[in-house]
């Protein structure tokens, strides 16, 4: 059983009343919770994302991050298969995104001009989401701080723009890819098109984290959604000279 000062200060160094410390006060005991009965007493549609789990896991610059466990199992409360998380009571090498400085921010929206990879509309700031290409999950260690003074290349090469609005969250879409791929070790599938443009289904890489794991992103979709269109585009147009 982990120590209970451990808990203790693992809870000093989450936001109190934060759904967060929530997640984190449900699941300190070390049991199965259920996401769908227990889960939904948070009260909030982050239980999983960032301010729940993800964010747990990952950790910030001043909280380590926590080793959870999560698979589906047999909930008594609602007798059935449901996703259920465990917290096993190790921490682990905090995997946090550094801060964007507002003005790099700025500089951002303004090298891609507001518009949304994925479905080529210019937004609002507010409906963007800035979107490191290389997964958070498989960084390996946190981020080190941007540099106001990043060149447009620079840009280009560590983000893409993706929208977060109404309708979608395309970044949550892609989170959601990334951790299967982790799992399973199979690639993303945009919106169900099984097409890489560099290798094909299964992780190519021999890392499955840190810098060098990189490596075995490129080709997929969600990394570069524009590279991944256009290399499909090329494929598409191949073929129809070939009938």
């Amino acid at each position: 059983m982990t120590d209970k000062n451990l808990v203790e200060t693992i809870k000093s160094q989450i936001k109190k009343d934060s759904t967060q410390y929530k997640v984190f006060n449900l699941l300190s005991d070390q049991q199965w919770h259920c996401r769908e009965c227990e889960g939904k007493k948070i009260g909030s549609g982050q239980y999983a994302g960032g301010g729940g789990i993800q964010g747990l896991q990952r950790g910030t610059r001043n909280r380590p991050g926590l080793a959870i466990q999560t698979e589906k199992r047999y909930c008594e409360n609602c007798q059935a298969i449901r996703i259920g998380d465990r917290w096993t009571g190790e921490i682990k090498s905090a995997n946090s995104a550094a801060n964007i400085p507002a003005s790099l921010v700025q500089k951002i929206l303004e090298v891609y001009s507001y518009i949304d990879v994925i479905e080529q509309r210019q937004r609002q700031a507010h409906e963007l989401v800035i979107d490191h290409r290389f997964p958070m999950e498989r960084w390996g260690e946190s981020e080190s701080p941007h540099l106001t003074s990043m060149s447009n290349d620079e840009i280009k090469k560590k983000f893409q723009l993706l929208k977060k609005d109404s309708s979608g969250n395309h970044n949550l879409l892609k989170s959601r890819s990334c951790e299967r791929c982790i799992k399973t070790g199979k690639r993303g599938t945009p919106f169900g098109i099984r097409f890489w443009y560099k290798g094909g289904e299964d992780w190519p890489s021999a890392h499955q984290r840190g810098a060098e794991a990189e490596e075995g992103c490129v080709g997929c979709g969600w990394y570069n959604f524009e590279a991944w269109r256009d290399a499909l585009n090329q494929k598409l147009a191949e073929s129809a000279q070939n009938d």
